[in-house]
């Protein structure tokens, strides 16, 4: 226990600490280049590797072990991957059940093509990620239902994914219950409501700027999948709704993705099978393990298949759990080498004037969030102890700076292609009409960019820096 205060060393000092994300970050880009393309499971490599060259550099070897392990073994790393876990069992029952080409040809008969249905699917995400407070629940409710749905009638696959993650991104960055709203807003002492309030303005202008560049992109798509007038579904898949829906008012609800995920894909199974959409064997094949027909016998050698939607769910899982788990390693070399610290300390020094101070703010949020990919402990790292003090100097209002903290923390992490969120996006759109890498999400992802020049714009024009405590009640 003595370990976990004390800070990691490493030879040519604190900034080496940054070595596994360098590492990682410049063989994904020699990945991106050299072959034209990234995979989910391919990013394990540079992930691993990054971890492996900066162990060399650690003066304490057995210190740089024991670190790793934490992170890898910390709450933070954890929760996500169970969440995972969960939500990809739930997904794969509806796959199973056809509720996709059920809502392909409901959309179809009433006359929505592949682009309106990429803007209702944006618009969908967003209410549900605002309402539930989960970006990753609403990229598996998404990528689960409505990308197949979408595929069928025709929509730009990236266009889609980049859709249903941009919804995640919108309800992350305004939702009162999001993680990134409760820690922008604490960090900076003013209330969660006034907070909500004063970011409205910038949420939805990204958000429209968001559907124009759908409807831009969308419309002069002519693929592979070209829009449909008919799709022959069965209309008994349309009683899936029930649990999708009921699984959603948990979600909102409680806020917590597990129990949602764990009751929904109860439902769901229960429901798929007395509608008779899919059969009991599907949900479990564990006792037909022993049966003969799953038992195959190659030579002198005896073969054990195993399948069925609750295995399937779990297994399109692992990828993105191995990559997380990997990536939190990094993250606490990082945090033990006290990198962070050095890079927002070197920040803070060249903030010069609401607007300096505004610009560096944002760029400390952007790349710690960019590296770890994820937004929460970034806001953490740089929040209190140096936006909240730079605010000061300059009279920058509170709600301002939680608004810059939350805004830029919803951007690039949400769209760059080794970030959590794009690899758990391409995993549900592997075994798909339409599989996925992650450089045909990333250009997509519109709300990221929008976002970021819709904050640019701001700090320069000074939009919001006087939001001061009228907002609070």
């Amino acid at each position: 226990m003595q370990n976990e205060k004390k800070k990691l060393e490493f030879y040519g000092g604190e900034w080496v600490s940054f070595l596994p994300f360098i590492v990682f970050i410049g063989m994904i880009i020699l990945t991106t280049f050299y072959f034209r393309s990234i995979s989910d499971g391919a990013l394990w490599v540079p992930a691993f590797m990054a971890l492996v060259v900066a162990f060399f550099f650690a003066k304490d070897k057995r210190l740089y072990g024991e670190t790793i392990i934490e992170g890898m073994a910390s709450k933070e790393a954890i929760i996500p991957v169970v969440c995972w876990i969960f939500a990809g069992v739930f997904s794969r029952i509806l796959r199973a059940s056809g509720l996709a080409k059920g809502i392909a040809g409901l959309a179809a008969s009433m006359g929505i093509g592949g682009t309106m249905f990429i803007v209702i699917s944006f618009i969908a995400s967003a209410i549900f990620a605002t309402a539930s407070g989960t970006g990753f629940g609403t990229i598996a409710a998404g990528m689960g239902v409505l990308y197949p749905a979408g595929i069928a009638l025709g929509a730009h696959p990236g266009l889609l994914a980049g859709a249903i993650v941009s919804g995640g991104a919108f309800g992350d960055n305004l939702a009162p219950v999001s993680d990134t709203t409760i820690c922008s807003a604490t960090s900076q002492g003013v209330d969660v409501p006034g907070v909500v309030r004063s970011r409205l303005k910038y949420a939805l202008t990204a958000g429209m700027l968001t559907i124009i560049g759908i409807v831009i992109v969308g419309t002069g798509y002519s693929g592979q999948y070209n829009s449909v007038t008919n799709i022959e579904y069965n209309p008994m898949t349309l009683f899936m709704l029930i649990p999708v829906i009921i699984t959603i008012w948990i979600a909102i609800k409680t806020g917590d993705i597990i129990i949602a995920t764990t009751i929904g894909s109860v439902l769901a199974a229960a429901t798929a099978v007395l509608t008779g959409l899919i059969d009991i064997i599907q949900i479990d094949p564990s006792s037909d393990v022993i049966k003969p027909a799953l038992i195959k016998v190659y030579g002198s050698g005896l073969d054990r298949t195993v399948d069925g939607v609750i295995y399937t769910g779990i297994s399109s899982m692992i990828q993105v759990s191995i990559l997380a788990i990997l990536l939190f390693g990094s993250i606490a070399i990082m945090r033990a080498g006290k990198g962070d610290e050095k890079l927002l300390n070197a920040l803070s020094k060249v903030a010069k004037g609401p607007i300096g101070t505004e610009v560096i703010i944002s760029i400390m949020i952007i790349v710690l969030s960019a590296l770890m990919g994820l937004n929460a402990p970034a806001i953490l790292a740089v929040g209190a102890s140096f936006a909240k003090p730079l605010s000061q100097r300059y009279n920058i209002s509170p709600y301002r700076t939680a608004n810059l903290l939350d805004a830029t923390s919803c951007t690039l992490v949400y769209s760059l292609p080794w970030t959590p969120a794009i690899i758990y996006t391409i995993g549900f759109a592997k075994d798909s009409a339409h599989p996925l890498s992650a450089l045909d999400v990333t250009p997509y992802v519109i709300y990221a960019y929008a976002m970021l020049v819709v904050m640019l714009i701001s700090i320069f024009l000074g939009i919001g820096r006087n939001d001061n405590l009228k907002n609070k009640k």
